[in-house]
C-alpha cells in the first residue's frame, strides 16, 4: 500500500492512498467467505458455496465492494501511521479508482480529507515574566475566616423587622409567563444576597417583613420556560438572622484543636496567608497560559469549531438542550470563543509535554480521578470503572499532562507581586504524585497520552 499527505491548510489534509490488487486478496477472500454465508446454492451446504458460483450469483464485483468497504478502514489506519498525522474528525472517503474485477492485476485508489491537529512553532517560554497581586494577609482576611467559623455553629432566631442581606427568609414563589402560572413552590429557604435563585430576588425581598409579598420581573432559570420572561409574585412567610456565638476562648475549644482564641486566630492567619499563596499561584498560571496563547500562533479547523459548539447545543449528542441552556446568538458566540480558546490551549499544553518528555504515572491519574470523583460526589471507584468503560481514560491521562505541562512553563517564569517582590511558587507546581514510596515505584507504571482523536477533550 501506498500513501501520500497533501496539506490543503493548517488544518486540513488529503490523504492519497493506492492499494494493489494482490493487497486486497485477503479481503476478497474473507468477502467470499461472507457472501457464501448469505446465500443458499442447492447441492452446497451454507458457507461451502465456491468463488465461481458467488460471481454467477451476485457477480465479482459485489463481492470486490464488499472487500473494499470491509478493508477501507484498516488502510485509512495505516495511512495515518504512514503519514504521522492526527485527525481530528470524522474522514470523509472518495474512491477515485477500482480495479476490474475480471483483470488480474490492478489498484484501488482513493482519497480521505479529514481536519487535523496543526503544528505549531513554540517560543522560548523559559522565563515569562508574570505580575500577580501581593498575598500578605491582613487583619481583615483572618476575621473573614473567623466570621466563616463561626457561621458554621450559629443559630437561626426569627426576627420581626424588615428582611435586609445575609438574613435567612422562607418564601413562596408563583411564576406566570403572559399571565398564565406556569410553575409555583412554597417553604423555600433563601439567604438574602445568595443570587442562588432568580435574578432580582434579592432586590425584591429586601424590605419585606413576615407575610408581605411583591412582584418582580425576571428570566425563568429553569424547566421547560427556561430562558422566558415571567412576573413572580414572592412572599415572605418568615424572616431569621444567624445569632453567632461569641469569639472566645470556649469557642475555639467548641470549633477546633485549639485551647484560646489566640491560637485560633494565629492559625487562622497561617491559612489566610496559604491561601493567598493558592491564589497567586492560580492567578500566575492563567496568566502564563494567557500569555502562550498571545505568543503562539494556533490554526482552529473550522469544522471541528462547528461540530463542538452544534453538540453543545444538542441533547442527542451529549449537550444541553436548547431552552436550558439559552441557545441564542450571543450565546452561541460565547461557547464558540470558549471552545475556540480552550483548542488552542489543548494544542499549546500537548506540544510543550512533547517537547518535555512529560508522562503520567499511575499514582497522578489515581489522584486526579479521585479528585473528580469528589468534584461530581461519586465514589473513586465506582467513577474509574465508569471512565474506564466508557473510554474516558485518555482524555484524563491527556488532562494530567497538560495540567503538568503548564506546571513546567510556571515553574520557569519569573513571577513578581505589586510590590515587585518575587514569588515562590515551588509547592503550588510541585506535580501532584510526586511523592512515591520507594515500594510504590518499583510497580509504578508511566501511561503513554493517546492521540486518539475521541480522546480529545475541547
Amino acid at each position: 500500500m501506498k500513501s501520500a499527505a497533501e496539506n490543503l491548510s493548517p488544518t486540513r489534509v488529503k490523504l492519497n492512498v493506492e492499494v494493489a490488487l494482490d493487497e486486497l486478496k485477503p479481503n476478497i477472500d474473507a468477502a467470499y467467505k461472507a457472501v457464501a454465508e448469505q446465500i443458499q446454492v442447492p447441492g452446497f451446504r451454507k458457507g461451502k458455496v465456491p468463488a465461481r458460483l458467488i460471481d454467477q450469483r451476485v457477480g465479482r464485483g459485489y463481492v470486490l465492494e464488499t472487500a473494499i468497504n470491509e478493508g477501507l478502514n484498516d488502510w485509512y489506519q495505516q495511512a495515518v501511521a504512514e503519514t504521522g498525522i492526527r485527525p481530528l474528525s470524522r474522514p470523509e472517503v472518495e474512491i477515485t479508482e477500482v480495479p476490474d474485477p475480471a483483470a488480474t492485476e490492478g489498484e484501488l485508489k482513493f482519497s480521505v480529507e479529514v481536519d487535523v491537529r496543526p503544528e505549531i512553532d513554540l517560543p522560548d517560554y523559559a522565563g515569562l515574566k508574570v505580575d500577580v497581586a501581593a498575598a500578605e494577609a491582613g487583619d481583615e482576611d483572618v476575621e473573614k475566616a473567623l466570621d466563616e467559623l463561626r457561621g458554621r455553629f450559629g443559630t437561626l432566631k426569627a426576627v420581626d423587622r424588615p428582611a435586609q442581606a445575609d438574613d435567612f427568609l422562607t418564601i413562596d414563589l408563583t411564576a406566570k409567563v403572559d399571565g398564565e402560572e406556569v410553575d409555583t413552590a412554597s417553604g423555600l429557604s433563601y439567604q438574602v444576597g445568595s443570587g442562588t435563585m432568580l435574578e432580582g430576588l434579592d432586590e425584591a425581598v429586601t424590605g419585606l417583613s413576615a407575610d408581605e409579598e411583591t412582584v418582580f420581573e425576571t428570566k425563568l432559570a429553569g424547566g421547560e420556560h427556561a430562558g422566558q420572561d415571567a412576573s413572580v409574585t414572592v412572599k415572605v412567610t418568615a424572616v431569621k438572622e444567624r445569632e453567632l456565638p461569641e469569639a472566645d476562648d470556649d469557642f475555639a475549644q467548641l470549633a477546633s484543636e485549639f485551647d484560646t482564641i489566640a491560637e485560633l486566630r494565629e492559625d487562622l492567619a497561617k491559612q489566610a496567608a496559604q491561601s493567598k499563596v493558592v491564589s497567586q499561584g492560580v492567578e500566575a498560571r492563567d496568566k502564563v497560559l494567557d500569555k502562550l496563547v498571545e505568543l503562539v500562533e494556533v490554526p482552529v479547523p473550522e469544522g471541528v469549531l462547528t461540530e463542538q459548539v452544534e453538540a453543545h447545543f444538542n441533547p442527542e449528542n451529549g449537550g444541553h438542550a436548547a431552552g436550558e441552556d439559552h441557545d441564542t446568538e450571543e450565546h452561541r458566540a460565547e461557547v464558540k470563543a470558549n471552545t475556540e480558546r480552550a483548542f488552542k490551549n489543548e494544542v499549546i499544553l500537548d506540544a510543550i509535554a512533547d517537547k518535555e518528555e512529560i508522562g503520567v504515572s499511575q499514582s497522578e491519574l489515581i489522584e486526579y480521578l479521585v479528585t473528580t470523583a469528589s468534584q461530581y460526589g461519586m465514589d473513586p471507584n465506582q467513577f474509574a470503572q465508569i471512565m474506564d468503560q466508557s473510554g474516558q481514560v485518555p482524555m484524563m491521562v491527556g488532562e494530567v499532562r497538560r495540567r503538568k505541562a503548564l506546571a513546567a512553563v510556571l515553574g520557569k517564569a519569573e513571577v513578581t507581586d505589586s510590590e515587585g517582590n518575587a514569588v515562590d511558587l515551588s509547592e503550588f507546581v510541585k506535580p501532584a504524585g510526586e511523592e512515591v514510596s520507594e515500594a510504590d515505584e518499583s510497580a509504578e507504571a508511566e501511561i503513554v497520552p493517546s492521540d486518539d482523536p475521541a480522546a480529545a477533550k475541547f
